[in-house]
């Protein structure tokens, strides 16, 4: 008989916003900065939005912002927690670039 194991806990779909997909789909939009969102979408998939080294809203916890590229020298992404849903998610709200 096999020995159960502890599975990592499911990850939290995190969507993007309408002004982050059309972010996305700008073609002039350089390699790098795709690449950091796509890197972002995922660490907050993985971690349920509770990125290392992202801040909270004061006023609203939900809503999180988390450094883009290495120490945040591409921009910021700000994301909401939607913790509370039927299907618990997370919407890429706004990317503000550099």
């Amino acid at each position: 008989m096999s020995e159960p194991y502890d599975e990592e806990p499911e990850g939290w779909p995190c969507v993007l916003s309408e002004e982050a997909s059309e972010l996305l789909k700008d073609p002039a939009l350089p390699g790098d900065v795709f690449s950091a969102i796509a890197a972002a979408t995922v660490a907050i998939n993985e971690t349920r939005g509770m990125v290392p080294g992202s801040t909270a809203s004061g006023k609203w916890p939900q809503q999180r912002r988390m450094p883009l590229g290495a120490d945040g020298a591409l921009g910021v992404a700000e994301y909401v927690v939607v913790a509370d849903a039927d299907s618990p998610h997370i919407v890429l709200t706004r990317i503000q670039l550099y």
